[in-house]
């Protein structure tokens, strides 16, 4: 039975003891200090942070949005080594890939053209590991069929001189001639695309505040204004032009415009609305910021570019046969990215995040108690003013049958008016 004593004190510790809050008024500079710091440290945060800097006395709502874009210029090459190109203007609808996006929109800065591509028989691209060949009966012959790892169709079993002069390599089927995307006489760069214009239009909701704005503000009167405006950060009105120079976007992102428009690239610009509707609405403005979303120091598949082609069909012994133009496209997308929220005046947030607040006041108490039972001197003395054992007529008694006596509280007894008399030794030493 006296193994069990344990397990039945904390049973009767669990069933039949309750501990009520006790009040001790203790007189003790650094105590009452050490409180008084806290509580204004608290008060500080909830008024300065909670309520003032965060806006806690408003309602929130986040920003819907819809973006829509349109990019303008005209850029002017001249490749009269390329016959099949020679002198070309490049328009909007040459560049822009595919014309509309979702919150996007990808120019094109650079363009490798393979024109003319039909179905047939030619030489596969040397540059492609596995494509060279000596004769026809030892490796092609052996690989018809086969169609290598970044190849552009199966062998036909032939060995035939490249394009190049130079190497033999086996032929293929497909869209012939392959594309040659090695040596930058191949490439055509779209010179001055810097000067193209972005013309950004968007259009947002705070549903519960039922505001609704858009990008193009009042301050434009007509469309010549708005068309004349460029985005400038460093002017008062230019700052909320919705057209931009991409050479301005780089520049803001901390980026050469150059380097970009050679590699490819992946530019974000965000739109932020963050607005405060107990000012008036027309101060909702939106803030323009640009960054790179990919890094230059990849060292694998660096920068952004793909493949596309226009295809058509030309006549041909009274037969229609296909062809099709082939450009691989390197360029900038620009990825667009609204952000925001709005905030008005309501009782009821400010009500809940006072009350919150002052909820952790009672962290004083709990860091001034730990303070006072167990750093200072008479810590011993306060604990037992602190805390009060009492045993009511009914309490739960434990008896120990083996030693034939009971185990029986002791009251504790205790001055009716506990003050700290002068008399205590170490009395003093904590105020």
């Amino acid at each position: 039975m006296s193994r069990c004593s344990p397990l039945l004190a904390v049973a009767s510790a669990f069933l039949f003891e309750y501990n009520t809050p006790r009040i001790v008024h203790i007189k003790s500079k650094k105590v009452g200090v050490t409180n008084r710091l806290l509580q204004l440290g608290i008060i500080s945060y909830i008024i300065g942070f909670v309520l003032v800097y965060k806006k806690g006395y408003q309602d929130f709502d986040t920003v819907q949005s819809a973006v829509t874009t349109k990019v303008k210029g005209i850029a002017l090459s001249n490749q009269s080594h390329l016959p099949d190109i020679g002198l070309r203007t490049w328009d909007v609808a040459d560049y822009v890939i595919p014309p509309q996006e979702n919150n996007a929109a990808f120019v094109m800065t650079n363009v490798i053209p393979t024109l003319g591509q039909t179905q047939s028989v030619c030489p596969e691209d040397p540059s492609i590991k596995g494509s060279n060949c000596t004769d026809d009966s030892s490796y092609c012959s052996g690989l018809k069929g086969t169609i290598l790892d970044k190849g552009n169709g199966p062998f036909t079993g032939r060995c035939v001189n490249s394009t190049d002069g130079v190497n033999k390599v086996c032929e293929i089927y497909g869209w012939c001639q392959v594309e040659n995307s090695s040596g930058s006489g191949n490439v055509i760069n779209l010179v001055g695309s810097q000067n193209f214009t972005l013309f950004i239009k968007n259009d947002i909701a705070f549903p519960k505040f039922d505001v609704k704005r858009r990008n193009i503000l009042n301050i434009y009167k007509n469309d010549n204004d708005l068309s004349s405006c460029r985005w400038n950060s460093s002017d008062s009105k230019g700052k909320y032009c919705p057209i931009l120079l991409l050479g301005d976007i780089a520049l803001a992102a901390n980026q050469d415009y150059d380097k970009l428009a050679q590699k490819g690239a992946i530019l974000q610009i965000v739109i932020d609305w963050t607005c405060d509707l107990d000012k008036s609405v027309d101060e909702c403005l939106p803030e323009y910021s640009f960054k790179r979303l990919d890094s230059s120091d990849y060292n694998v598949s660096n920068g952004f570019n793909f493949r596309y082609a226009d295809y058509y069909a030309l006549k041909e012994n009274d037969t229609l046969r296909q062809y099709r133009n082939l450009y691989k496209a390197t360029g900038i997308m620009f990825v667009i990215t609204v952000q925001g929220k709005a905030g008005k005046f309501n009782v009821i947030p400010l009500i809940l995040n006072f009350s919150s607040g002052l909820a952790l006041l009672t962290i004083t108490v709990i860091i001034c108690d730990v303070l006072v039972l167990y750093f200072l001197q008479a810590r011993s003395y306060y604990r037992e003013y602190k805390y009060l054992q009492v045993e009511g007529r009914d309490a739960f008694q434990i008896f120990d049958r083996d030693g034939d006596h009971e185990h029986k509280g002791t009251s504790v007894k205790r001055d009716t008016n506990p003050t700290i008399s002068a008399s205590y030794d170490g009395h003093g030493t904590d105020t």
